[in-house]
C-alpha cells in the first residue's frame, strides 16, 4: 500500500536530539572527552567573565562548535552556523535544543575572540593531552615535528612599500574603486624588507617550495607523539625561513623530564644549529639527511649509521615518511631536566637576541657533546 505525501502533520516532536544520534556514533567519544575536560575548566570561564550583566554565549557550547567546525572542515562561522540550524546532530553535540534559535555569526565570532584572547584553546588542548597521558594513550619518549605554511588573511595589494604612501587616485577617475582599488605590481621587486602588508603587518611574504607562488602567510606547526599519532602541542609563528626549527625546539624543551627523547623530521631540519640545540635539550634528532645543503648533513656517517632498525615498534607508521637518523649522544649528557635554561632563554637564543645563540660544539659550560 503506498504511502500518502503528508508534509508538515505534526508541530510539536517529543524526540529530543540525543535520541536521534546513534550509540555508536563517533560524536559521542568525542563529547564525552569534551565535557570532562570543559568541567575542569569552568574556574578558568568564571574568571574570563563579569558577574552581573546580559549572558553571553556559554564558553562550554563556544568550544564545542569550535571543535565542530575543525572536524567537519566548515569554511566559515556564517556556514557554521546555518549548519547547526537544521543539522539535529550538531544541536545535540554543541548542547541545544531542537527548538534553540542558533547565533547570529557575529555574535559567534566576537565571543570566539574572547576565548582565543584569553588563550582558552592551548589550555583545552593542554587539558586533552593530560588526559591522553592519564590514560596511557602517548608516547612520552618519541616524537614527529612538521610546519606548514598558513595563508594570511591579506591579499597581494596590501603588500606595499614600507615607507611609501601612495596619494589615491581622484574620485572622478571612472577606473578607481576605493574598496578595491587597481593596483599594478608586475616588475617590481617585493620582499619582506621593503614591503610590508598595510592590513596585516605581522604576515610575510613566503613560498612553500621552488617554483611556488609566494604568498602573504604565518608559519604553522605541531608536535605529534608517535604512539597513537596525538597532538602534544601547537607553535604559531611568522614565516621568516627558520620558524619551523624555532618552533620545534620551543615545543620540544616543554616536554621537561630527565631522560633522552627521539624526534623526527624531515630535510629541513638537518640543520648544524638545530642539532646542536637538540643536544642542548638531550633529543636525540632523527632526521633526513640533507646532502644537498651547503656544507652537508649536520647528521655524520657514524650517527647516520644506525636507522631504522633501531627503532622502537611504535614509530612503524613514522617509518615511511622520515629516513631516521640514529644520534646515540646521550650517554655523554648529564642527568639535568631538559628545561635547563627557561623558555624565555631559549626564545632569546632563537632569535640571536644574545652572543652564544647556537653554542659552540665541545662548550662544556653549553652541555653540548663534542661531535
Amino acid at each position: 500500500m503506498r504511502g500518502a505525501d503528508e508534509q508538515q502533520s505534526q508541530i510539536f516532536s517529543y524526540l529530543s536530539p540525543e535520541a536521534r544520534v546513534r550509540k555508536d556514533h563517533p560524536l559521542r567519544a568525542i563529547r564525552a572527552m569534551v565535557d570532562e575536560v570543559l568541567s575542569e575548566m569552568s574556574r578558568q570561564f568564571d574568571a574570563m567573565y563579569a558577574s552581573v550583566g546580559r549572558p553571553s554565549i556559554a564558553p562550554e557550547k563556544l568550544l564545542r562548535a569550535q571543535l565542530l567546525q575543525m572536524l567537519y572542515s566548515i569554511r566559515s562561522e556564517r556556514l557554521l552556523m546555518e549548519e547547526m540550524d537544521y543539522n539535529l546532530l550538531f544541536r545535540w553535540f554543541v548542547g541545544l535544543n531542537a527548538d534553540d534559535a542558533v547565533w547570529d555569526a557575529t555574535v559567534f565570532t566576537k565571543n570566539r575572540d574572547r576565548l582565543l584572547e584569553a588563550d582558552v584553546a592551548k589550555l583545552f588542548l593542554a587539558q586533552v593531552v593530560e588526559q591522553a597521558r592519564g590514560r596511557g594513550l602517548t608516547s612520552d619518549e618519541h616524537f614527529t615535528v612538521d610546519g606548514t605554511l598558513l595563508e594570511a588573511w591579506a591579499g597581494a595589494k596590501s603588500f606595499q612599500p614600507k615607507a611609501e604612501k601612495k596619494t589615491p587616485p581622484p574620485d572622478d577617475d571612472p577606473d578607481h574603486d576605493a574598496g578595491n582599488p587597481t593596483v599594478n605590481f608586475h616588475g617590481e621587486k617585493r620582499s619582506n624588507d621593503t614591503h610590508e602588508s598595510k592590513t596585516d603587518p605581522e604576515s610575510l611574504l613566503a613560498r612553500k617550495g621552488q617554483g611556488k607562488e609566494a604568498k602573504l602567510s604565518y608559519s604553522g606547526h605541531l608536535l605529534v607523539e608517535n604512539k597513537n599519532g596525538l597532538i602534544v602541542d601547537a607553535e604559531g609563528l611568522q614565516a621568516n625561513g627558520t620558524a619551523e626549527r624555532d618552533a620545534a625546539l620551543l615545543m620540544l624543551e616543554k616536554l621537561g623530564g630527565t631522560k633522552t627523547v627521539t624526534v623526527g623530521g624531515d630535510k629541513g631540519f638537518d640543520t648544524r644549529g638545530f642539532v646542536a640545540e637538540c643536544r642542548h635539550l638531550r633529543v636525540t634528532p632523527h632526521v633526513a639527511q640533507n646532502h644537498a645543503r651547503a656544507g652537508g648533513s649536520a647528521i655524520d656517517a657514524h650517527h647516520a649509521a644506525r636507522r631504522i632498525q633501531d627503532q622502537p615498534a611504535e614509530t612503524e607508521a613514522h617509518r615511511r615518511m622520515f629516513r631516521l637518523a640514529e644520534d646515540d649522544c646521550g650517554a655523554a649528557q648529564s642527568a639535568a631536566p631538559r628545561s635547563w635554561q627557561s623558555g624565555l632563554d631559549l626564545h632569546l637564543r632563537l632569535r640571536r637576541l644574545q652572543p652564544g645563540a647556537h653554542a659552540k660544539l665541545g662548550d662544556r659550560s653549553s652541555g653540548v657533546p663534542a661531535a
